[in-house]
């Protein structure tokens, strides 16, 4: 039967440094699209933020965003996998990051919240492509269960804080890192391999069939939980390791070169 299923990383994978998709990918996900193959976009970003790219390459199927805390049909909008933070935690994490003076991102019905704008915000919004809504005190402003909270700060220091915030919310929130400089909060069950698993019950597809492809830490439960697991080229050597295959970096077509060796040649 071969891989029926392949979710796709969106930054330092499928996109090239420039945010762009290159020809080469856009190719081969349509030819493996025409063979009936599940093709998932699997990011941290928003919901709103991953869709320009899933229409941008025809695609239908469901968008894992916001590290798998929300899943979603990019043509019907339909809601398949929902888990935010329980707002007593959110809060909790506010509170750390008012106390170290860390840039905070509040995620909230798919709108980014901030606190006002910083520089680190302001990069961001250029990154996502999303719009930046200012409301003062976010603990004040929060009275609902948020999708995610991310922080914005120096990767060394984030480092340190990742370790302390896992210890402080273990088996609570899912803490991870999705590049150097962003820490991220979501709901403990909210991760890319969970989501996975999720999409194979709904549709039908045993973890055999699945190949999962990505770059950074908050990649390895996906890559872990697929059939195959496909680091890029250009991720670090800590990640790497987990892989059962290392492609091509994301500036040379590394998830064309994937789909072409695995999802391609069964057919």
């Amino acid at each position: 039967m071969g891989y029926q299923l392949i979710a796709i990383d969106l930054d330092d994978t499928l996109l090239r440094d420039d945010l762009t998709i290159s020809r080469a990918n856009k190719r081969a996900i349509t030819e493996a699209v025409k063979r009936n193959k599940l093709v998932i976009i699997s990011t941290g970003r928003m919901f709103k933020s991953a869709l320009p790219f899933a229409q941008e390459l025809g695609l239908h199927h469901p968008i894992i965003s916001y590290q798998g805390a929300l899943v979603k049909t990019a043509d019907t909008g339909q809601v398949l996998v929902e888990r935010p933070v329980p707002l007593e935690l959110a809060q909790e994490v506010l509170h750390i990051g008012y106390a170290r003076g860390i840039h905070i991102n509040v995620y909230l019905n798919d709108t980014l919240f901030v606190d006002g704008i910083t520089e680190e915000g302001i990069g961001y919004a250029n990154l996502a492509r999303v719009e930046l809504n200012p409301v003062g005190d976010l603990r004040r402003f929060l009275t609902a269960d948020p999708t995610k909270l991310l922080f914005i700060g120096e990767p060394a220091y984030l480092d340190k804080l990742l370790t302390e915030c896992r210890e402080k919310f273990a088996g609570r929130l899912y803490v991870t890192k999705s590049k150097p400089h962003f820490l991220e909060f979501m709901h403990p069950q909210a991760n890319k391999g969970g989501a996975l698993e999720e999409l194979g019950r709904i549709f039908g597809i045993a973890r055999e069939e699945m190949i999962a492809v990505g770059d950074s830490y908050n990649d390895l439960d996906m890559i872990e939980y697929a059939g195959l697991g496909v680091v890029m080229g250009n991720a670090r050597d800590e990640v790497k390791k987990v892989a059962d295959y290392v492609t091509l970096d994301n500036e040379a077509d590394g998830v064309a070169h994937v789909i072409e060796k695995f999802l391609l040649q069964d057919n």
